[in-house]
């Protein structure tokens, strides 16, 4: 079963937001697409799994998505941990096209793709890495000790994984994502004698999803962009312009394609939540909106039932409900 499902990590959704508001023409806007590029193919890589879990077990597999977990003064964070009386498998998944090269004596991974050549991290000493710290992680919360092993999928089936030597160790732990259940299987009946009774498999998920801190970076110091340099308003999610009149009552009409919209503040008040900060006052939310009315804001703020402290010209509103909306951004031309 899934304990932990996989969401959009929020460093994508940052990412999105940062470039839905920098004007087209910032000098940073290169650098973020093509970080936002490789994300996003990181995550298309993880959610390739899904299908290949479709063939396990449910009833003795117990899968988590991205797991970060605190190791002292920092954190680890893996793809996917499979867990079940017998073993607990750590994955990572890599989505790299081109020829693999898996370089054991300078431990890295050198690409070439379209005759170039990029050297990258080894991600089977990354894995290694991830279980040892797993490991301790068992230890330092007294859980039962169980086998750890884990697996580099390469999720890309164009790619060609290659090695410089005959070396075990690689064919071992680095497969293609066909043959991932199968693989799943294997090492699942190599273990031969359950270690964990179902109890003790439950009480470690408990751990697993109370000590999981997902990683929130602030995007702004990331790229050294201040909170000045945004594109205000509200942007019309049909044509992008970016400055939406508010009507009376509770509707928004752009003046570019002459849209009218209910809910379109909705995904503005999301980017605010993703650039600056989950909490906001009456005259930051028509700042950010460019509105001009009090009482407008006031009727958002309420129509939204968000918590909030202090009273009158001091209120601050905790925005905590938006997951809840379905948001859909038209892609910029």
């Amino acid at each position: 079963m899934i304990v932990k499902q996989r969401k959009i990590p929020l460093t994508i959704l940052k990412l999105q937001a940062l470039l839905r508001r920098l004007p087209s023409n910032h000098i940073k806007v290169p650098i973020i697409t093509e970080d936002l590029k490789k994300r996003m193919a990181g995550y298309k890589g993880e959610c390739s799994l899904d299908y290949q879990f479709s063939f396990l077990d449910t009833k003795h597999f117990f899968i988590l998505h991205d797991l970060r977990l605190p190791d002292d003064n920092r954190y680890f964070q893996m793809d996917s941990v499979l867990l079940s009386r017998k073993m607990c498998l750590i994955i990572e998944v890599k989505n790299i096209a081109g020829s693999l090269l898996f370089d054991p004596v300078f431990k890295q991974l050198i690409r070439t793709k379209d005759g170039k050549e990029m050297a990258f991290s080894d991600p089977i000493t990354q894995a290694e890495r991830h279980e040892a710290q797993l490991k301790t992680w068992f230890q330092n919360n007294r859980l039962p000790q169980i086998p750890i092993c884990s697996l580099v999928v390469i999720s890309n089936p164009q790619s060609i994984i290659r090695s410089t030597t005959q070396n075990h160790l690689i064919r071992r732990k680095v497969i293609h994502l066909d043959i991932l259940a199968n693989k799943i299987e294997e090492i699942e009946n190599s273990n031969s004698h359950p270690v964990l009774e179902e109890k003790e498999i439950k009480k470690i998920t408990r751990h697993f999803l109370k000590q999981h801190t997902e990683l929130d970076p602030s995007i702004g110091e990331t790229y050294n962009i201040s909170k000045e340099e945004f594109v205000k308003g509200v942007i019309c999610p049909n044509c992008n312009h970016p400055s939406m009149i508010k009507k009376h009552g509770a509707s928004w009409y752009c003046p570019k394609c002459s849209l009218i919209s209910q809910n379109a503040h909705l995904p503005a008040i999301r980017d605010y939540q993703l650039l600056i900060g989950n909490t906001i006052a009456n005259s930051q939310l028509r700042d950010f909106l460019q509105i001009h009315s009090s009482a407008a804001a006031t009727r958002i703020f309420q129509t939204l039932m968000f918590k909030y402290t202090g009273t009158r010209k001091n209120r601050v509103y905790t925005i905590s409900s938006l997951d809840n909306f379905e948001f859909h951004f038209k892609q910029k031309s």
